[in-house]
């Protein structure tokens, strides 16, 4: 895979974690959860995890992976 395509794969799942965890901090605000109860918590809890899940650890690449790269283009 060349560097291009992963920095966009790396990029697209940073963008649906952040997604994610709007989504679920949507949820929770909500008057649609309160109706559901403990389930409706463990919905916008489960978005919101699983949304951290995908963005944290991919930034934390992105940016090893980006200064790589700016390191070995300086002279």
């Amino acid at each position: 895979m060349t560097d291009k395509r992963l920095i966009r794969v790396l990029k697209t799942a940073m963008i649906i974690g952040v997604c994610l965890i709007l989504t679920g901090i949507y949820l929770h605000n909500s008057h649609y959860m309160e109706q559901l109860g403990i389930t409706g918590i463990l919905i916008s809890a489960g978005c919101v995890a699983f949304g951290m899940i995908l963005s944290l650890p991919t930034k934390m690449y992105l940016t090893f992976v980006l200064m790589k790269r700016e390191n070995s283009r300086s002279p």
